[in-house]
């Protein structure tokens, strides 16, 4: 696997790189491309089969923006090889298109970032935040499971240094989805003296 993955490596950042030298690119920065498509599509493809991504948007997002940045790492060492052989030439549209890759991928990169760093739940409808309501639900929760709630979530961010998700939460107190649900709008808005009063 490594001497496959070095290779394929090595030959898409010697196709990219002479398609940035061909559009205009300076010499010193050429390289820069191959950089941008091929670590932008491991990004991309980590981020999608990653554990640690908790956002079902995160997934989606990085799978297609994966696919994307392959196909077009596939579409420049294609052109790169036409051109090596004189059957396509270097018109301003390929300048054009070539010169736009890294800011659309600073873009697509930035809003990836974004989206890692939230959970479902955050994503979620939101939520009345009048205390009575909070306080009903609490009660009907019952005191042991939200406190149980409340642990398992200060344990999840002392290991992990973020909040639990509401699927992490389901799988350590065993309740339903809406349950989980429930508790963690409970833990993460009500004043920790509703929980143990």
């Amino acid at each position: 696997m490594a001497v496959t993955a070095c290779a394929a490596a090595v030959s898409s950042f010697s196709g990219l790189r002479s398609l940035a030298a061909a559009t205009g690119w300076p010499e010193t920065l050429s390289p820069l491309l191959s950089f941008t498509i091929d670590a932008y599509a491991m990004t991309a493809t980590r981020v999608w089969l990653s554990s640690a991504t908790g956002s079902r948007a995160a997934r989606r997002f990085a799978r297609w923006n994966a696919i994307g940045a392959i196909g077009l790492s596939l579409i420049g060492n294609a052109a790169w090889h036409l051109i090596a052989a004189k059957v396509l030439t270097v018109t301003w549209p390929i300048v054009v298109l070539v010169g736009a890759v890294p800011p659309a991928v600073l873009g697509l990169l930035s809003h990836l970032a974004v989206l890692h760093g939230q959970d479902d739940e955050d994503e979620a409808a939101p939520v009345s935040t009048e205390l009575d309501e909070h306080q009903d639900a609490a009660e009907a929760g019952g005191d042991d499971l939200l406190e149980a709630a409340r642990t398992a979530d200060d344990a999840h961010r002392t290991e992990h240094g973020k909040p639990i998700t509401r699927d992490e939460l389901r799988k350590a107190l065993h309740v339903s989805t809406g349950r989980a649900s429930e508790l963690l709008r409970n833990i993460r808005e009500l004043p920790e003296t509703n929980v143990s009063n």
